[in-house]
């Protein structure tokens, strides 16, 4: 058979390789979709906090976003997390002993994450895609505590959304300048020195190690 002519007993075209399972996994995106708008659209004003899940309570970065939690409850505003533990759980937990709104975002994960329990309103994603939608849409401002590649993957894809101008400008803020300061560097010396970015890219990224001056950050932007 030629190559341009039509394989009727055989699989020509990607479409055709879509099993049946996976045309029903559409519903299945779509149902998620669905489930995350209804329960957060609700939440009203809400920052989102990042960072690892492999963090223990009495940690330093544990108690910092506690603190961050509690602060932000305090003024009225809806700590939104991961849902998972570490970072997530302590930012959700400083916000619900506060008696403020405590929304987790939980990923379902074959090992570590499982929701904390510090939460009032709580939801699981089985996809990432999904539960990123969310974070954006709702969110009004990300603090980015230290963390792994999950923290990178949220903090760049907010980064980019911004820079593009798919979302509208809202606040970046990265906590530990010890933690942060050699990727910056680096962001600085390589991608801006090589003009891969601009020089005004790098003012959509916050500096912040005292909680309250980031909390005020937030509360500054929401008064807008």
């Amino acid at each position: 058979m030629n190559n341009g002519e039509l394989n009727l007993n055989g699989l020509q075209y990607l479409i055709d390789d879509m099993k049946v399972g996976d045309t029903w996994r559409v519903f299945k995106i779509l149902a998620e979709f669905v489930e995350g708008f209804e329960t957060l659209s609700k939440v009203g004003s809400c920052a989102t906090v990042f960072g690892s899940a492999r963090v223990r309570e009495g940690d330093y970065d544990y108690e910092l976003a506690r603190k961050v939690g509690r602060l932000l409850a305090d003024e009225g505003i809806a700590v939104m997390t991961g849902g998972g533990p570490g970072i997530m759980e302590a930012a959700n937990r400083g916000a619900f002993e506060k008696g403020g709104r405590s929304v987790g975002c939980n990923i379902e994960l074959p090992y570590e994450q499982k929701p904390n329990p510090y939460t009032n309103i709580s939801i699981s994603f089985n996809y990432f895609f999904v539960r990123k939608v969310m974070l954006v849409k709702y969110s009004r401002a990300f603090i980015i505590m230290p963390g792994g590649f999950g923290t990178l993957d949220e903090l760049f894809e907010a980064i980019t959304l911004i820079q593009t101008r798919k979302i509208k400008p809202f606040p970046i803020i990265m906590m530990g300048s010890d933690y942060w300061k050699g990727m910056l560097d680096w962001v600085k010396e390589s991608m801006l020195s090589k003009g891969f970015i601009h020089p005004s890219d790098l003012d959509l990224i916050q500096m912040q190690d005292d909680p309250y001056e980031a909390v005020e950050a937030v509360k500054r932007f929401l008064a807008k």
